[in-house]
């Protein structure tokens, strides 16, 4: 399930934009994840204590987790599919150590949707939309594949 070459050109020039400001990004990102699915909270020691959306914007401790779990993203998004580097180091920090069950990894991508279309409407049209959903998919299913080499049932 690969993406052509116009929707890899969709998703990057998106992704341009998101890297104009990756830590208000990520901050939106997060608190959508964390606001549309509360059970996601659980996995982060960190952030368990936050139970406002007030609390959430003034943390800058989830401020710099979403600029770094949109860094990692970018990165994996500009390799167009060839990311399997950047991927097992991933797969193996998510499935051993901090645990996060795929299903997770649909409710965050479901959140950079979300938060495109509401920070990018002009600029995320249906087509952009469709790219970016088929390469979360597709970041997702390989993620899935690394978690089951690794025996990690998430």
């Amino acid at each position: 399930m690969g993406l052509s070459d116009a929707e890899w050109q969709l998703v990057l020039n998106i992704w341009g934009k998101v890297e104009t400001d990756l830590a208000g990004h990520g901050q939106q990102v997060l608190i959508s994840l964390f606001k549309g699915h509360p059970e996601t909270l659980d996995k982060f020691d960190k952030f368990k204590h936050l139970k406002s959306e007030d609390e959430m914007k003034a943390s800058e401790d989830l401020k710099k987790h979403g600029t770094t779990v949109l860094t990692a993203l970018g990165g994996i998004l500009k390799k167009k599919g060839q990311h399997e580097a950047e991927i097992k180091p991933l797969a193996q920090s998510h499935a051993t150590k901090h645990k996060i069950p795929v299903k997770y990894l649909e409710f965050i991508s479901e959140a950079i949707i979300e938060v495109l279309k509401s920070k990018h409407s002009g600029d995320f049209n249906e087509a952009a939309q469709g790219a970016m959903r088929k390469a979360l998919e597709l970041f997702r299913n390989d993620i899935a594949a690394k978690y089951k080499e690794l025996g990690f049932q998430g």
